[in-house]
């Protein structure tokens, strides 16, 4: 696998993924809304306060890669941009639906348990259940191309692993084993898989109640 992104490079391309599904009335991005959208407090891991200065660099950075397409219109008062990184027509990542949700996901929060990514990936894509999640997880992490996510080593006290994505380099699993601790503090109880689901679930959902009233907002000024 030839695809290295930076953490601002993996950023945008997370949120032009993101919004080409759950906003395509407004994708492709300007670079204020591209900007906005990686600056997102709610469903970002971490939370950034990049400058358009900062996502314009990593956007032509992008283009000359030929991951990022400017779809300006030769009357266009402002640029606005669209990924090029997967389920196009001449390019080697074609993922199904639920693949690309879990991709997203990852690259707009970073390493997660499949129970988190399935609550997260709501308006992405559509899970039955956690090792309907986990088999797709499987098969990214076997592909003859190139494994593109990496089970990670269970921390103490989780009932589940978590997984990384491998679209920012290599991750060094054995380190992380062999500096992971190997018991659970004894006067605690370590939380159940069903409890982080819920949790999750729980972020999940005001999570999108935000950018619901901030998708609303925008539509609202736009109207103005």
């Amino acid at each position: 696998m030839n695809i290295v992104l930076s953490p601002i490079e993996a950023r945008i391309i997370g949120c032009l993924i993101e919004k080409e599904v759950t906003t395509p009335d407004h994708y492709p991005l300007t670079l204020n809304s591209l900007t906005t959208a990686c600056n997102q407090k709610s469903n970002r891991e971490p939370v950034l306060a990049l400058s358009e200065s900062d996502v314009l660099d990593a956007v032509d950075g992008l283009i000359n890669r030929r991951l990022v397409s400017d779809e300006s219109s030769f009357n266009s008062r402002v640029n606005k941009y669209q990924h090029r990184f997967c389920n196009t027509e001449f390019g080697d990542l074609q993922f199904s639906e639920q693949e690309r949700g879990i991709i997203c996901c990852m690259l707009l929060r970073g390493a997660q348990t499949p129970g988190e990514l399935r609550t997260r990936t709501n308006r992405l894509a559509a899970f039955s259940d956690v090792k309907e999640v986990e088999a797709v997880l499987d098969r990214l992490s076997v592909r003859e191309a190139g494994a593109l996510v990496v089970k990670l080593p269970r921390e103490a006290g989780k009932r589940e692993s978590r997984y990384q994505h491998l679209l920012s380099g290599e991750v060094d699993v054995e380190a992380m084993e062999s500096a992971a601790p190997t018991s659970f503090s004894s006067g605690m109880a370590a939380p159940s898989a069903a409890n982080d689901e819920k949790l999750a679930e729980l972020e999940s959902e005001v999570a999108s109640l935000k950018e619901e009233l901030r998708e609303l907002k925008e539509l609202v000024n736009s109207l103005l």
